[in-house]
């Protein structure tokens, strides 16, 4: 038996487990072992931060869904956060989540807090518009009720923030079940308006425009505060105002 050749066999071997066991740790979630680009900041399934990759800062952003109930809130916050599609209809009194996302190379920690629909937790509003920075006001297309629904607490926000500026989006759930619909698109581009917010039909079911409505948001801020710290800008070690250092 050749011993020489079989050792060079068994030391190619373990050189090749070697090389492939790093570049498993570096593609790979060490939490949920979800896939991701190399070199990557967060994981793009369950948020966990890659200690392998250096991220100088990163902004963190408060987010509130709110709306009158069985519009599609928690579906659609869930479908953003983990992929998933909620089908039974389990009312909420108030479910906090967190979303780490990279929009236009910045690291962006959203924390977004889906909220009650029922009349019954109203007194939990004056909170949630007091200490959001953006606000996803959610309506039905199968209930023109539900787009009247949103006066109010429209109302109620630029009330607590003493200015009508503020980050909204205007969303219309359920556009997969156009032969329900109750609500022009027409009209509830008319209400936008009235808003002076962006206005997107989305379905959580569909997974149509889910990303969208949280990226719409993420924008206005920007707009708002000014743009957070550049790519180049935190390799020289800068900070920015509007981000929260992790």
């Amino acid at each position: 038996m050749n011993f020489k050749g079989y050792d060079q066999a068994n030391t190619l071997t373990v050189r090749l487990r070697a090389f492939f066991f790093k570049r498993y740790k570096m593609s790979r979630c060490p939490r949920c072992k979800c896939k991701n680009p190399e070199n990557y900041n967060f994981c793009s399934q369950c948020g966990q931060k890659n200690e392998e990759t250096k991220v100088a800062s990163s902004c963190t952003y408060h987010l509130v869904v709110m709306g009158s109930g069985g519009v599609g809130k928690s579906a659609i916050t869930i479908r953003f956060v983990n992929r998933q599609f909620e089908a039974k209809y389990d009312p909420t009194i108030e479910d906090r989540y967190q979303k780490v996302i990279e929009r236009e190379g910045v690291p962006c920690v959203l924390e977004i807090l889906d909220t009650a629909g029922q009349e019954t937790f109203s007194a939990m509003r004056e909170l949630y518009m007091k200490n959001g920075e953006g606000f996803v006001l959610v309506f039905s297309i199968t209930s023109k009720r539900s787009l009247d629904d949103l006066d109010p607490i429209r109302s109620g926000i630029v009330r607590h923030k003493a200015t009508d500026e503020v980050p909204i989006v205007l969303v219309g759930n359920k556009c997969d079940m156009t032969k329900k619909r109750e609500v022009d698109q027409k009209d509830a581009k008319e209400v936008a308006k009235s808003f002076k917010c962006p206005f997107i039909e989305s379905s959580a079911k569909a997974d149509v425009n889910i990303n969208e409505i949280f990226n719409s948001l993420i924008d206005q801020i920007w707009q708002k505060h000014g743009p957070p710290i550049s790519s180049s800008d935190r390799r020289k070690g800068s900070r920015s105002e509007n981000c929260a250092i992790l």
